[in-house]
Order: C-alpha cells, then structure tokens, then sequence
C-alpha cells in the first residue's frame, strides 16, 4: 500500500520535472530518465514513455521526431497548455515547501 501512495506522490513531481525540462529544450526518453535519475528517481523506460505519451495526450507536451544516427528519435516540449500547468505547480509547491520544511 505505502510503495503504491508513494509511486502515485513521485507521479507528479516526475510529470513536473519533465515539463520543467520540456520547457528549456526539447528532451528524449533515454535524456530525460537519466535526468530523473539524477534527481533520485529510478524508473525504467517501461514507465517513463507511457507517462510521456500521456502527457502528450493531455495536451502537455508536443512531439518532433528528428532521425538521429539512423534511428527516429522523439524529442518533446512542453505546450502552451503545459506550461500554464507548470506555473500552476510551481506555486503550489512554492507553497507546501514552505509550509513543510521545518
């Protein structure tokens, strides 16, 4: 029960580091999962693509595909749309830290 609230907590503040990121530069799976890990985030790509995909679905990210070194690479960025809801985040989270760090 507790690793299933956990993953659904760690749900968004993946989506959110994604868009982040989406936002400075256009991102690709294998960039974006070593990212994630670098922030603690240990998910494999089995999880990271679906999320994506999801996410472009929901209108959050737009997709490129660029042929890289014979191989179609997705390269995604955040929308207009996604980037209202990373403001939004932002300051919703801007406000729980505070209220939570001590």
């Amino acid at each position: 029960m507790e690793d299933r609230v956990l993953r659904k907590l760690f749900l968004g503040f993946i989506q959110i580091h994604i868009l982040h990121h989406a936002l400075e530069h256009p991102i690709f799976g294998l960039w974006i999962l070593e990212e994630l890990k670098e922030h603690g985030y240990d998910i494999s790509a089995g999880t990271l693509y679906p999320i994506l995909h999801n996410m472009e679905a929901d209108g959050l990210l737009s997709r490129e595909e660029q042929k890289v070194e014979g191989k179609i690479r997705k390269y995604y960025s955040t929308t207009k749309k996604g980037e209202a809801l990373l403001r939004e985040a932002r300051k919703k989270a801007f406000d729980l830290f505070k209220e939570i760090k001590d």
